[in-house]
């Protein structure tokens, strides 16, 4: 059995506001805390982007300490907030392909992880024509290895329309028409939304893992972003990752809140003969 850890949105700051600093820092420490004791431990850690807050060089620095004594091996993606140089500058060992985004493959067990750059503007994602040129030659060298795709921005829509991507942007359609129809696409894991969900896009399972830092309120309404209504639009519920199972050449996900809760059932002698009773 394969365990691969996922968690996103990290938004590690630089102190100009304390506050949003030690929060977003305490509560990945909580999520790290949670996936170092996890048992057994996962195979990989994936970092699925927005790894800082304003991409500056001491935010970087301010992450690679706290990740200094999680000894699972950890792969990148870069987020909106990403800045890819000074990314670059502090993670030197991430691979990037020929064009510098930060994209590669890596085997993990014998499941293949491909990151996707989706790295493009202020907010919304981006692929552009030579990244889709990268997936289709990195996803033909390998077309039978069972594959996980990892990129920052969801290809599916939430509902939460503010922060969905703009319907009908072309790099939805550029990604799908490499993806589409691969039989060795396992799933999707992606970031961004600062809460968990599901979906398909091209043919393909999509899952979108909460945020360690503060998460993305549920709520559907129609909203004007230029006309406050008072409306809640982010939360201090736990933080949270994704699990990801690969046992019997099967995947499964698993969406877990971090934190300490207290056990409701343990595995007891007394405990298995109440329930042959029953």
């Amino acid at each position: 059995m394969l365990t691969i850890a996922q968690i996103s949105d990290l938004h590690i700051t630089n102190g100009r506001n304390p506050l949003d600093q030690k929060r977003n820092e305490d509560r990945l420490r909580v999520a790290l805390k949670d996936i170092n004791n996890l048992k057994p431990p996962p195979a990989a850690l994936v970092i699925t982007g927005d790894l800082v807050d304003l991409g500056l060089a001491d935010e970087y620095e301010a992450l690679k300490a706290i990740l200094a004594d999680t000894a699972i091996p950890t792969f990148f993606g870069v987020g909106n907030h990403d800045s890819r140089p000074a990314f670059r500058e502090a993670f030197p060992d991430t691979p990037t392909d020929e064009n510098g985004f930060v994209q590669y493959a890596a085997m993990i067990g014998d499941l293949r992880l491909v990151m996707i750059d989706t790295l493009d503007g202020e907010n919304h994602g981006g692929f552009c024509e030579k990244r889709a040129a990268w997936l289709a030659r990195t996803l033909d060298e390998m077309p039978d290895t069972p594959t996980v795709l990892a990129l920052h921005h969801p290809p599916v829509p939430s509902g939460i329309v503010w922060m969905d991507e703009p319907e009908g942007a072309p790099w939805l359609d550029r990604l799908a028409s490499v993806i589409e129809g691969r039989k060795n696409i396992e799933a999707m894991i992606c970031g961004h939304m600062h809460r968990a969900y599901n979906g398909k896009f091209a043919g393909q399972v999509v899952s979108v893992s909460s945020a360690t830092s503060i998460q993305l309120a549920l709520d559907v309404r129609p909203i004007d972003m230029r006309v406050p209504d008072g409306r809640e639009l982010l939360t201090e519920r736990a933080p949270g990752y994704t699990l990801l199972v690969w046992h019997n050449k099967r995947l499964a996900l698993h969406s877990c809140p971090a934190g300490n809760f207290k056990p409701a059932v343990t595995y007891q002698v007394p405990f298995i003969k109440d329930q042959r009773s029953a």
